[in-house]
């Protein structure tokens, strides 16, 4: 018996890297599973069934249940054709996993309106062609699973990532929203910040410094096991939650809530003045607080 017996679950963006590992892990804790992958190169050209079916057919050998689905996240009509392929073919619809994406990183100021449209389009707007039919049907239901993923470059920023970093901080408030207006439906929607080697993520040029994890912390089937958990019955109660997944390490995300505040009686003494605020806030509000990308030297 698995843990998913009896579960239809959508892995998008799943021909390879994190998502082919957790198709592989939910078919092997006995959920039929669709893969869609669009199966695109690195600059989003030349569409190919080849990476969904490969590992449709990884999971039959295994003995599991799988069929491929090729449209693209980033159209309503496709989101809808992604989620008829499971009605379709096994009937129902449990688990979504939102984890298809693509990266076009440029520093912001260099950065083509191309670059930005197609990210936002395949991580933002993709969640939310995929997501909204689904939770039409999960509604009607009374349960289910959205997982969806997000990015330290959404909630810590990297550079040269804007259009990632916005893509994947607006799937977080995403998360949230949908939490909460589907909870009572009993259907949960949790969000993934993994850190992994993948196809994507070798793309991007070394930056100054090298270094970075061991290869050994980076293996994409790593991320599998906390989704495969969260799609499960046994966490009925996860609900609006961040999940870090690198390695053997597996993190909870607190939530954005403030942490230190200056309070004023505005009906007796007015707003803050500038003065007010020149003298308080470096010593409450902005103590200790450190620029992240502090202004450098000329060169020479």
């Amino acid at each position: 018996m698995g843990i998913l017996d009896g579960k239809v679950a959508i892995v998008t963006g799943s021909g390879r890297g994190i998502g082919r590992g957790i198709v592989l892990a939910m078919a092997a804790e006995g959920a039929k599973v669709v893969v869609n992958d669009y199966g695109v190169k690195l600059d989003g050209t030349e569409p190919t069934g080849g990476p969904a079916d490969e590992v449709v057919q990884e999971v039959k050998q295994a003995g599991g249940t799988a069929v491929a689905n090729y449209d693209s996240v980033a159209t309503v009509e496709g989101g809808e054709k992604i989620i008829k392929t499971a009605i379709d073919n096994f009937g129902k619809l449990d688990i979504l996993v939102n984890c298809a994406g693509i990266l076009r990183d440029r520093m912001f100021f260099n950065m083509a309106e191309e670059e930005w449209d197609a990210v936002i389009a395949t991580h933002l707007k993709g969640t939310f062609c995929t997501s909204k039919p689904a939770c039409v049907f999960l509604r009607q239901q009374g349960s289910g699973r959205i997982i969806n993923f997000s990015s330290t470059s959404g909630l810590i920023g990297n550079a040269g990532q804007a259009n990632y970093g916005m893509a994947k901080g607006g799937i977080s408030g995403f998360t949230k929203v949908v939490a909460r207006d589907m909870g009572r439906y009993g259907v949960t929607c949790n969000c993934i910040v993994p850190t992994a080697m993948t196809r994507m993520v070798a793309s991007i040029p070394t930056r100054p410094g090298g270094g970075g994890p061991p290869p050994w912390m980076m293996a994409p089937e790593a991320v599998a096991p906390i989704v495969v958990w969260l799609a499960s019955d046994q966490a009925a109660n996860i609900n609006g939650q961040f999940f870090g997944a690198q390695g053997g390490t597996i993190s909870l995300y607190s939530q954005p809530r403030p942490i230190v505040g200056i309070y004023k009686d505005i009906q007796k003494n007015g707003f803050w003045t500038l003065d007010e605020l020149d003298e308080i806030a470096p010593r409450t509000v902005c103590a200790n607080l450190v620029n992240p990308a502090p202004p450098q030297p000329p060169q020479q």
